[in-house]
C-alpha cells in the first residue's frame, strides 16, 4: 500500500472511527429530531399537566421516606400526586406564572455575574490574558499551557471558544505542528473540561441554583437564602483538582494519540485564503502588557482586602453566630461568591481598560454590561419555560414520587452504594449527546435524580459533582453543543474536506480518557479519601 494511501487510512482512523462516525451520525439525526430547547420545555410543561391529571385519577402515591415532623410531610405519611388539570391547578398556574420566572434560582445569579464578565470582555482584558497565557508558553510546555488556559477560559463564558480555540490552531501551525492538534487540545480543554476550573465561574452558581431547586423537592429546607442553599462553591475543591488532571490527560492524548494520527500538516488541503500563521500571532502591545500588570496588582490588592474582611475574628465576612469550624464562620463570604465575581471582574477590567484606552469613560463600562445582557435574550426565554416546567413538576409531586420509586429500585438492585454513580454519570453522558446545554439538561434531570440519590443517602453537592463529569466529557463529541458548528468551521480552514465525523473521531480519545480519569478521581477523592467536593460540602445527606 502506498504512503499516500496509508496517510489517508490513518486520517480516517481505520475501521474504528468509521463505526463511531456511523453511530454518531445516528445520534446527530436523532438529536435533530428534537425541537428547540425552549419548545422542549414548553412541551414538557404541558405534558406535566396531562400526566398530573392522570396520576391523581389513578391515585398515584408512595410512602414518604422523610421522618415525622418534617415540614411538608402529610399526617398519614403518604406522598400523593397532585393534579393541575382542575380549577385549583389552573388558578395556581395563572397566579404564579411571573413569580415562577423571577424566583427561579439561577436567573439572578447569572445576570449579576455576567454584568462583570461583560465589562471584562468589552475592555479586552480576557482576550489579552488568554493570549498572554498561550503565546508566552515554552515550546515543550505549549500543549499543556493550551489545555490549561482552555480550561481556565470557562470563567470567561464563550471567550474560550471564540478566541482561544482558533488562536491555538494558529500557534501550533506557527511552531511547525499540525494546527488541528492545537484546535483539538483547546477544544478538549474548553468544552471537555467545561466544569473544571481554578476559579468560580458563571456555570457554578447556575448549576447550584438548579440543584437547590431540585433538592427542595425532597427537603424544603434547601431554599434560596436559607442555610441549606447549595453555594456556588459546592464543587470547588473537586473541580480545582480536576483542572490539573484534565490538563495532564489532555496533553498526553494530544501528543500520544491525536497528533501522531493527524500526521504532517498539508497546506494543500487548507482553505485558499488561509492567512500566514505569523499574522494571527498578535503579540501583546506595551499598553496591553502594562494593563495586565496593573490589573493583576489590582486583583492582589482586592484579595488582600477580602482577607482582611474575612479572616479576623471580627471580620465583616465572618458569621458572628458560628462558633464551630472556620468554614462555618466564612459562610457569609461563600454565599457572596456571585457578588465577588461581579466585583473581581469589573474593577480589574476598568483598570485595564483605562490603561489601554479601551474603556474611556463610564459609558463604555455600561456598554459592556449592556452587551452581556443583550446576549442573554435566548437564555431568558429558555429560563422562563424551564422555570414553569420545574415549578409544575414540584407542585404535582411527580418528582418526589419518581425519586422514591427510583430509590426503591436502586435498593432492590443493591445499587445504594457508591456504584450507583456509574450508571448515573453514564446516563448524563448519553443525555448530553442529545441536549447540549448544561443548564437545560440539568434543569430537566435534576428534579428526578437529585431527590432520588438524596433518598439513598447522598448529598446534592456530590450528586451535582457527578453530573458535571457526565455533562462535560461528551461535550466535544456531540453536534448538539452550541459551538460545535463554529469549531467545525475553524477546522475546515485547515482541511477543506473535513467533516463532522472526522472532527468527532479526533475528539473521541479525549472524551473516553476524560471520562475514565474523571470517574476514577471522583471515587478516589470522595469515597477512598473521604474528601469534600467543596468547602463545607457533605458527602452524605441526612434528613
Amino acid at each position: 500500500m502506498s504512503e499516500s494511501a496509508n496517510r489517508k487510512r490513518r486520517r480516517r482512523g481505520g475501521r474504528g472511527p468509521g463505526l463511531f462516525t456511523r453511530f454518531l451520525n445516528v445520534v446527530e439525526f436523532l438529536g435533530n429530531l428534537l425541537p428547540h430547547p425552549v419548545t422542549l420545555f414548553a412541551v414538557l410543561a404541558l405534558l406535566i399537566l396531562l400526566v398530573s391529571g392522570m396520576a391523581e385519577m389513578l391515585d398515584w402515591q408512595v410512602d414518604d421516606p422523610r421522618p415525622a415532623g418534617v415540614a411538608g410531610r402529610a399526617e398519614d405519611g403518604m406522598i400523593r400526586a397532585v393534579s393541575l388539570m382542575n380549577p385549583e391547578g389552573m388558578r395556581r398556574i395563572a397566579m404564579n406564572l411571573v413569580t415562577n420566572f423571577t424566583g427561579f434560582a439561577p436567573l439572578g445569579t447569572v445576570l449579576v455575574a455576567l454584568l462583570g464578565v461583560g465589562v471584562a470582555e468589552r475592555s479586552g482584558l480576557l482576550g489579552a490574558l488568554l493570549r498572554a497565557l498561550v503565546l508566552g508558553a515554552p515550546r515543550n510546555l505549549l500543549t499543556a499551557v493550551v489545555v490549561f488556559a482552555s480550561v481556565v477560559s470557562n470563567t470567561a463564558s464563550e471567550m474560550g471558544y471564540v478566541v482561544l480555540i482558533p488562536l491555538a490552531a494558529v500557534v501550533f501551525r506557527a511552531v511547525g505542528r499540525h494546527p488541528l492538534a492545537g484546535l483539538a487540545a483547546a477544544f478538549a480543554g474548553v468544552s471537555g473540561g467545561y466544569s473544571a476550573n481554578v476559579l468560580i465561574g458563571t456555570v457554578d452558581p447556575l448549576l447550584a441554583g438548579i440543584t437547590t431547586e431540585a433538592a427542595r423537592i425532597i427537603d424544603p429546607s434547601y431554599a434560596p437564602g436559607a442555610m441549606n442553599e447549595i453555594p456556588a462553591t459546592a464543587n470547588y475543591l473537586f473541580m480545582l483538582v480536576s483542572t490539573f488532571m484534565i490538563t495532564v490527560i489532555g496533553t498526553l492524548v494530544t501528543t500520544r494519540i491525536v497528533e501522531p494520527k493527524l500526521g504532517v500538516f498539508d497546506p494543500g488541503r487548507a482553505a485558499d485564503d488561509l492567512e500566514d500563521p505569523e499574522e494571527g500571532l498578535k503579540t501583546l502591545s506595551k499598553e496591553e502588557k502594562r494593563g495586565l500588570k496593573l490589573a493583576g496588582l489590582t486583583v492582589l490588592v482586592m484579595l488582600g482586602g477580602l482577607a482582611l474582611l474575612a479572616l479576623p475574628e471580627n471580620g465583616w465576612f465572618r458569621d458572628p453566630a458560628a462558633n464551630a469550624l472556620l468554614i462555618d464562620d466564612l459562610r457569609p463570604m461563600l454565599r457572596s461568591v456571585v457578588s465577588l465575581i461581579f466585583v473581581f471582574f469589573i474593577v480589574p477590567s476598568i483598570v485595564y481598560g483605562r490603561t489601554t484606552g479601551s474603556l474611556r469613560n463610564d459609558r463604555d463600562v455600561i456598554d459592556g454590561m449592556g452587551r452581556s445582557m443583550s446576549s442573554l435574550g435566548p437564555y431568558l426565554v429558555l429560563v422562563f419555560f424551564a422555570a414553569q416546567f420545574v415549578s409544575f413538576f414540584n407542585w404535582t409531586n411527580l418528582g418526589t414520587i419518581t425519586a422514591v420509586v427510583g430509590a426503591d429500585l436502586l435498593t432492590r438492585f443493591d445499587l445504594t452504594g457508591p456504584i450507583v454513580f456509574i450508571p448515573f454519570i453514564l446516563m448524563c453522558c448519553f443525555v448530553n449527546l442529545m441536549l447540549g446545554s448544561a443548564s437545560a439538561q440539568w434543569a430537566v434531570t435534576a428534579p428526578i435524580f437529585v431527590p432520588m440519590l438524596m433518598t439513598v443517602g447522598y448529598s446534592p453537592e456530590v450528586i451535582q459533582a457527578a453530573y458535571r463529569i457526565g455533562d462535560s466529557t461528551t461535550n466535544i463529541i456531540t453536534p448538539m453543543m452550541s459551538y460545535f458548528g463554529l469549531i467545525l468551521a475553524v477546522a475546515m480552514r485547515y482541511d477543506r474536506k473535513l467533516g463532522i465525523g472526522t472532527l468527532i473521531a479526533t475528539m473521541i480519545p479525549y472524551s473516553i480518557s476524560y471520562l475514565i480519569g474523571w470517574v476514577t478521581l471522583f471515587y478516589v477523592w470522595v469515597f477512598a479519601l473521604g474528601l469534600p467536593v467543596g468547602p463545607g460540602s457533605p458527602t452524605y445527606y441526612t434528613p
